[in-house]
């Protein structure tokens, strides 16, 4: 009898079937981290850990960032400053990669070419462009022309090696396979080769945007009158600290904006990668 009870006991009683955990979105570590950090910061300046000259407290930086949105900064305004800052950056990025993008191609695709310019590339590479700045003054002078210069030597650098590497790194036997087709070699390089560099090149580029974007702040250190680097650095000797944190979060936050844009940019052009 109790054989029986027990087995329409387990018979009306519901099956309960394991809940499959769902993982945390990642968006929810994102804002997490964030807002710890804040809490953290908010903490430190409340309390007095810091002194308070040194460690802007968030009231005093959104103040101090509504005055600078009102009043700009030595005269200039705000939106003036990063614009300077974004055409410098973009002229030196973009003239880096019309002469990077297709040298480090061709150095990659043909061996005659890396023969040539891998040795010099090789030696120019290692050398920090913060090591230009007293040529860059002494042949163009303060102006406009050798901040560029420095900004396109970063960007030039980054996207020729990445290039480069897109290209050495193509698998021969599609070459070998194109070639049997009756494929010639710029036919080859156009529609085979060149497509499957371009994940390398979009590397390349994303590196060689943001180390410009932050080369940027040493350019404008030398006879920069405008500038987000000019802000901190003036600001920084006159000890307005505040002044200082805000231009360094917004060469953070537009570097973000930047990489995001160029990111959107990789995925609608280099559609198949990781496919």
């Amino acid at each position: 009898m109790s054989t029986v009870s027990t087995i329409a006991s387990s018979r009306t009683e519901p099956v309960h079937s394991p809940v499959s955990e769902r993982p945390v979105p990642d968006v929810v570590w994102s804002v997490g981290a964030i807002a710890t950090l804040l809490a953290v910061w908010l903490a430190v300046t409340s309390f007095g850990l810091v002194k308070p000259g040194y460690l802007p407290t968030p009231a005093e930086l959104g103040a101090t960032l509504v005055e600078l949105v009102r009043q700009g900064y030595q005269g200039i305004p705000l939106w003036e400053h990063i614009g300077i800052s974004l055409f410098r950056t973009f002229s030196g990025f973009v003239l880096g990669a019309v002469v990077g993008v297709p040298l480090g191609l061709l150095t990659g695709y043909s061996r005659r070419a890396g023969a040539m310019f891998s040795p010099i590339m090789a030696f120019i590479r290692p050398i920090p462009p913060i090591a230009f700045i007293p040529m860059a003054v002494l042949y163009f002078g303060l102006g406009e022309v050798g901040k560029i210069v420095l900004i396109f030597f970063v960007s030039f650098n980054y996207v020729q090696a990445n290039a480069h590497a897109g290209a050495v790194n193509f698998p021969i036997a599609w070459r070998r396979a194109a070639e049997s087709l009756g494929m010639t070699r710029t036919q080859v390089f156009v529609r085979i080769m060149l497509p499957g560099a371009l994940p390398a090149v979009f590397t390349g580029l994303k590196v060689a945007l943001a180390l410009s974007w932050a080369v940027v702040v040493a350019a404008e250190l030398v006879g920069a009158q405008s500038g987000l680097g000019f802000m901190i650095s003036d600001a920084a000797l006159l000890f307005r600290i505040p002044v200082v944190f805000i231009g360094i979060a917004l060469i953070g936050a537009i570097g973000l904006a930047l990489n995001l844009a160029l990111n959107a940019l990789e995925s609608r052009i280099v559609h198949w990668k990781g496919r």
